[in-house]
């Protein structure tokens, strides 16, 4: 197996990017476009279990957009093949100081392009820095 083939890479990184500037902008057309319209995609949220995909857009349609906005760091994807993807990053907000919030998802490559079919976030205590 082919593993972190550059143009996948390329393509899943793109999408993941896409992602990112749906989220904080809200854009819940872009953000359901990219999750697979499928009653198996998966979502667990912060505070939510998200299961099958009109679960998962229902949430987005009511979610406020107010503080979303955040920063990426150590944003990892790695391929497997030229169809599968697992995209993981850690992100923080300014209105959560002292938190650390991890993403992953997982990326499948179907006819119609690069979507996510599992993805898990949640937040922790930010561990003390290593020595």
């Amino acid at each position: 197996m082919d593993i972190d083939l550059p143009d996948v890479l390329a393509e899943v990184g793109e999408a993941f990017a896409r992602y990112e500037t749906a989220l904080v902008t809200n854009d819940v057309a872009v953000l359901g476009e990219l999750f697979r319209n499928d009653p198996r995609t998966l979502r667990y949220g912060g505070g939510e279990n998200l299961y099958g995909y009109d679960e998962i857009q229902n949430f987005r349609s009511a979610r406020s957009p107010v503080g979303l906005m955040r920063k990426t760091a150590r944003t990892v994807i790695t391929s497997y093949g030229r169809d599968t993807a697992v995209a993981s990053t850690l992100f923080y907000r300014d209105n959560a100081p002292g938190k650390v919030g991890r993403q992953m998802q997982t990326w499948i490559r179907f006819p119609e392009g690069w979507r996510i079919v599992a993805a898990h976030v949640s937040v922790i205590d930010e561990p003390p820095a290593s020595p």
